[in-house]
């Protein structure tokens, strides 16, 4: 069995999660879940012209969904739509200083949730995805 460490990064992440909660009334929400391991990420989102002004998260699931959907929150957060897009699986794992590949699923989840909760606000728009 493989021995999963984790870098100062990623328990920072994981004992001081930000963005937590809730967003009444969000521009654009989602909720993701791995068939696989359980964990559920329901994500929220403020967008004000092209840019996310408010991200928060509830994430139920293994410390790796936790310190992903904190990394998350804090990587978009101020970008623009076009850049949120275009964020990876690998740059959330590289945020939080690598993530051992049996939690790899936490960075795919998290993406998904973020590309759910933006075609949310394009749906509510009448804009589509992109």
């Amino acid at each position: 069995m493989e021995e999963i460490t984790y870098t100062r990064e990623f328990l920072d992440h994981f004992k001081n999660p930000r963005n937590t909660g809730e967003i009444k009334d969000p521009d654009g929400m989602a909720t993701v879940s791995n068939p696989v391991c359980g964990d559920t990420m329901k994500l929220f989102l403020r967008i004000e012209g092209d840019r996310i002004t408010e991200i928060r998260y509830k994430t139920f699931g293994c410390e790796a969904s936790i310190a992903a959907s904190s990394v998350l929150t804090t990587l978009v957060k101020s970008r623009s739509l076009a850049e949120a897009t275009a964020l990876t699986p690998e740059e959330i794992s590289q945020a939080l200083g690598g993530l051992p590949r049996v939690k790899q699923h936490a960075a795919d989840l998290v993406i998904e949730a973020l590309e759910e909760a933006l075609d949310d606000y394009r749906a509510r728009r009448g804009k589509g995805k992109s």
